[in-house]
């Protein structure tokens, strides 16, 4: 189940980096539109960067076998899912999803929902291998 973890940790890292390339070739935080619904920078720059320190901890706990280097990545993947939650939200709203034409949507449906299947399995499986190094 580590493994697993870590092959979906490293496919959502994959598409969420796809997107972070799309998003900063669209003129990244110059771009954004002086809206309400406008992506807030510290999450923009937070939630690729905690995704990055939890994986690195998820690595920790597979090259060490210790269940707080485990424990420590899941925490880090809580709050990199909250803050996938709020840019998610945040785009569909206003920067990015369904009432977005043309040019005003940098980031394609399908790479969203992409990346945010492999987040949600990766959370699952993180999760029941944390739980695993318990016993």
């Amino acid at each position: 189940m580590d493994v697993a973890a870590l092959v979906a940790w490293a496919l959502a890292a994959s598409a969420g980096g796809y997107l972070l390339v799309r998003w900063l070739a669209a003129a990244g935080l110059r771009g954004q539109p002086a809206k309400v619904t406008r992506h807030p920078t510290l999450v923009l720059v937070s939630h690729p960067a905690s995704a990055v320190l939890g994986l690195c901890l998820w690595l920790g706990h597979l090259v060490t076998g210790r269940g707080w280097w485990a424990w420590a990545a899941f925490g880090v993947l809580i709050a990199v899912i909250l803050q996938g939650v709020m840019l998610f939200s945040r785009w569909l709203v206003g920067g990015g999803g369904r009432h977005a034409r043309g040019n005003d949507q940098p980031f394609p449906g399908v790479a969203v929902a992409v990346h945010a299947l492999v987040a949600v399995t990766t959370f699952v499986l993180v999760f029941l291998a944390t739980l695993e190094t318990g016993r």
